[in-house]
Order: structure tokens, then sequence, then C-alpha cells
């Protein structure tokens, strides 16, 4: 929180918020209500409710471009996780040495509650979601925001939570410099965005593990040790919390672990051991395993009873686009997992599901390497339906892995065709591997279309 001498010292500054979406417009909401000089600039269109929002505060605003001299001239910028650093503009705020930072940095510095921060490059929002769920369900007064919901920023100008889960992205890490995570669950890194990190894995790691960086001893480190990335950057990256790991592959003295009976034990420094069987789960799949052992361990923390935990990790119900439910038609089911945009959300889902699925994938590659999907294509797919406009690599991929993979120009022929394809008893998945920007405004939109087709058939 800031001092009352540093207040005033803001009220002068000038303050640019880069991108007009959620969290752009939340932080330039936040920032007004704390006496900046705000002004918003969006390269592209703003949408309307955000427009409205920035028109009723009276905040200026700007839409189809930058003007660099009011750009430049701020002393702070709060950049939109969804503008490459390798941005023209980005490039001159820096160069000039202008403050950079995120929205979750900003507005971080607004608010006194336990910032439980939750990344990894798969199962960030079910985690976070979850985590919620557990808290509320307790009791406990909590927001969800960050990379899932109402803004961070927005939130603390117009709430008052005594914790906030927040599903962080390795885009928002690489803008934080001062935030500090209460607690910092990592739940597992396989390489994804490795278009925005020069195509490095190292330097995507390094993004990651920001998410410990400015802990303090009273904090917690939540982490995957089956996770050898994970491993391997833990002899490079330090953290001053206590750590508590999770595993399936081992017993642990503390942290959260299986049994040979199949049930995750937890076990945390003076509370009671916790006991669930994976067969009582909402969530089923051994990557909803880990992301309940991650939830579980920072409700022990926060020494939550373990009925009141038992009971919502038996009752939650899943969040939209990651492997929901759709329909059934004609004994065919249809699932929703828009929100696997990196090749290894599609191999949890694949894993997930019974053989006889028809795959429908597809969209911006962002460097993917599909080799990992080989083996679960050839033994559970009986075709792939693509969904992109340049779906040349996929073809490269798993032509000799599967009878049957066609391009489609659009989501209602995609899911027509997967519906023709599939018989009864088989799955028809939306699982892409792939951004959504090429054919859809966000992987909602990609999400939303897909149940809208469904619901046509």
């Amino acid at each position: 929180m800031l001092s009352a001498q540093q207040h005033i010292e803001q009220s002068e500054k000038k303050l640019v918020v880069l991108g007009a979406g959620e969290s752009g417009v939340g932080a330039a909401v936040l920032a007004k209500q704390k006496g900046y000089d705000v002004f918003v600039s969006d390269s592209g269109a703003i949408i309307e409710e955000y427009k409205q929002q920035l028109i009723d505060l009276n905040i200026e605003f700007e839409e189809g471009s930058h003007t660099e001299t009011r750009v430049l001239s701020a002393d702070i910028i709060v950049k939109s996780p969804g503008i490459p650093q390798k941005a023209a503009i980005v490039k001159k705020v820096r160069e000039k040495g202008i403050e950079v930072v995120s929205e979750i940095e900003f507005a971080a510095r607004y608010t006194s509650a336990k910032l439980i921060c939750i990344t990894g490059s798969n199962g960030k929002s079910t985690t976070a979601t979850l985590t919620w769920f557990i808290l509320h369900k307790a009791g406990l007064n909590v927001g969800l925001a960050g990379n899932i919901g109402k803004s961070f920023a927005l939130q603390v100008a117009n709430e008052s939570f005594d914790y906030y889960v927040l599903e962080i992205s390795s885009f928002m890490l690489d803008d934080m410099t001062q935030l500090k995570a209460d607690f910092a669950v990592l739940l597992n890194i396989t390489p994804d965005h490795l278009d925005r990190y020069d195509y490095k894995m190292e330097n995507y790691v390094e993004s990651k593990f920001k998410i410990i960086q400015n802990q303090r001893e009273d904090d917690f480190f939540i982490y995957d040790m089956d996770d050898e990335e994970i491993l391997n950057g833990l002899k490079k990256y330090k953290s001053k919390a206590t750590y508590i790991p999770f595993s399936q592959l081992k017993v642990l003295d503390e942290g959260a672990f299986l049994d040979e009976n199949s049930t995750i034990i937890i076990k945390v420094t003076n509370q009671p051991t916790f006991a669930m069987s994976i067969n009582e789960l909402a969530l089923q799949g051994k990557h909803n395993v880990y992301n309940n052992m991650a939830s579980g361990i920072v409700a022990k923390v926060l020494e939550l009873r373990n009925e009141s935990i038992r009971e919502s990790m038996g009752e939650y119900q899943n969040i939209a686009h990651r492997l929901e439910h759709v329909a059934q038609i004609a004994g065919i089911n249809f699932i929703n997992d828009s929100k696997a945009t990196n090749v290894n959300s599609v191999w949890y889902a694949l894993e997930s599901m019974p053989a006889n699925v028809v795959l429908i994938m597809g969209g911006v590659d962002k460097g993917n390497d599909y080799n990992i999907l080989k083996d679960l294509i050839r033994s559970k797919v009986s075709a792939i339906v693509c969904i992109g406009k340049d779906n040349a690599r996929i073809h490269e991929a798993f032509d000799s892995e599967t009878e049957v993979v066609v391009n489609t120009n659009s989501m209602k022929e995609a899911v027509t065709l997967a519906y023709h394809l599939a018989k009864k008893g088989d799955t028809v998945l939306l699982s892409p591997a792939c951004a959504s920007f090429d054919l859809f405004k966000n992987y909602e939109d990609r999400g939303d279309q897909f149940k809208a087709a469904v619901r046509q058939l």
C-alpha cells in the first residue's frame, strides 16, 4: 500500500494505459480513482462496453492508433499483457526509460489483501477457480481475478476483499517487478507462447519463475515436484518462502501426494492431515489431481476445515471452455475445450477421453511441437478436423497418424463435418492447441461459436 506522501506525488503523475481491454480499462478506472492524470490508448477498436466506462468517468482515450507524443509523455505506463515487448511503441517507451507495469502489478500497490498467485502452462484457470470456490465456500472474503473474470484493478477500485486468487500468465509476469505473492503456485512448465520468448525455453521458464520473486519468509511457494522444468528451475531461481510440493509419484513428509489407494493426502505443519479419494473429486483426470492438490494445499495452509475442503472438491463445476460438456446428439458427446491453446492442454484433454475422438484443432500456431500428441492421436483419434487459416503443420504432424485430416473454413463447417465423421459413442472434442485470433475474437468466442454450432445440428 502507498503512503500519504506517495498519494500526493502520484496526483501529479501522467499514467498511460496501453490496450483498452478488460485489464486496461480496469487499470484506468483505478488510476483515475487514485488521482492520476489518465490517458488510454489502443491501436485497435475499443468495444462499446469499455468505451462507455471510460466516457462515464471522463477518462481520455484514443483508438485506432497510438499518439506517440501522448504515450511518451507518461510517467508510468500500464501495458496490456497482449501487447508484445517487441511492439514498436513499447520499444520506444523502454528506450525513454518510462516505468512499464502490468495491470496486476499496478493494482497490487493499492490493496493489502493476501494474494494467491497461480501460474503454469496448463491448469491455471481451473486451479484458480477451484481455489476461489474452496475459499469462498468456507466463508472467506475472496475475489477472483487476473487472467479470468473481472480485472484485478477494477475489483481493487470497487471491492474490499481480504484475499484475491489471481490467475497469472507469463505475459503478466513479464511486466512485474515489485508484486509479492503471499502464495505462489507453479503448476507446470511446458512449451507455450515460445514465439513471444525468441523460441527459447529458458526465457519462458525465467518468466514463469518470476512468480516467486519478492517472496519473504512468511510466504508460501507451492509447486509440482513431478515437473522436470520446475525441478531444473529450482536450481537457479530461489524464494525465501516456505516450499510446499505436490506429487503423484512420491510420498512426501509435507505437501500433497497419492497413497497406494489413489487417495490424495495433504500434510501441512500443525494441521490435521487431509485425505480424499480421487474417485470422489468432481474434476476427473490425472491433470485435475494435480490441480486439486495445489488448491488443497492453499486451503490447508489457510487452516480451512477438512470437511469444507472435501465438500468443495466434490461439488466444483468446471469453468466454461475447459472440457465443458455441451451436448449429446445421436449418441455423440460434444466437448468444448476451446481454452486449450497449447499442445500440452490438448494432451491433457485427450488423456482424459475414452477412445474414438473426432478432434477439432487449429488456429494461430505458436511454435507448437506436436510430437508429444502423436501416441494419443494414434490410439484415440479417428479423425482430425482442422479449423484455421493455415493448417500445414497439423497435416505435417498427423497425416500419417490418423486416417482423416481435413480442412474447414468456419466453426459451423467444422462441427457439421465432425458430426458426420463421428459414430454413436464417439466424442467430438474441440481442443485447438492454437491461439484463436485468425478466425475468432478470443478463445471464448471460439468456444461460444462451437456451442452454437452444436446446438444447431
